[in-house]
Formats: C-alpha cells, structure tokens, sequence
C-alpha cells in the first residue's frame, strides 16, 4: 500500500517555472514506477511523464520535453517534477501516481495503482 500526497502547485506566468513534489509512505516505494499525469477542464487524464524505480530511466509527453525533469529519491521517497517554461496550455491539476505491477515506464494512466490527491497549476498568459 502506498499513499502520495502532491504538494508545489500554484500560480504563475507563462515562462515561468514550478516545481512539484509527491511525498509516498509505504515500505516498497522503491520498487514501484512512478509517474505524472495531468488532467485539465473536460479533458482526460493526460501523460506527463514517469521514472523507473532506480531512476535511471525516464519518459516524457512529447509536448514536456524539453521543459520537465522528474526524478526521485528512494531515501526520502520522493518524485519531483521540475516544470520550467510553463505555457498557458499546461494549466490543469497534476497528479502523482505509482504503478506497483510493471517494470516498464507506461503512459496509460490503468495501469497506475495509486494515485495522489492532485494538485493544481495554472500558468496566466
């Protein structure tokens, strides 16, 4: 079992960067991918990106590369997401998750056991 809390949303201009954190509890954090999903107004849960549970590999959305940078550290058992060059189009609620079942990094968030509360960004114009 593995709970994540999102924290690092807020508001901020185009250009600009935020970065955010997810805070897992749970002993076997570390073996599990974890990944970012985004969802704005009307949309569906949407790929962001997602890191093995070494952190050696990485994936990222084709429209985030570039701009983001996850990691994690498995001492502290953390993922972050450094978000820079924020556009007015990445505006939506982020979410953390982890996928206990698979060793590769998927982009279907159905594969994702566990999920964060989310936490939300807003980039203004």
């Amino acid at each position: 079992q593995v709970q994540l809390v999102e924290s690092g949303g807020g508001l901020v201009q185009a250009g600009g960067s935020l970065r955010l954190s997810c805070a897992a509890s749970g002993r076997t954090f570390s073996g599990y991918v974890m990944g970012w999903f985004r969802q704005a107004p009307g949309k569906e849960h949407e790929f962001v990106a997602a890191i093995s549970w070494s952190g050696s590999n990485t994936d990222y959305a084709d429209f985030v590369k570039d701009r983001f940078t996850i990691s994690r550290d498995n001492v502290k058992n953390t993922v972050t997401l450094q978000m820079n060059s924020l556009k007015p189009e990445d505006t939506a609620v982020y979410y953390c998750a982890a996928d206990s079942g698979s060793y590769y990094l998927s982009r279907n968030h159905n594969e994702y056991d566990y999920w964060g509360q989310g936490t939300q960004v807003t980039v203004s114009s």
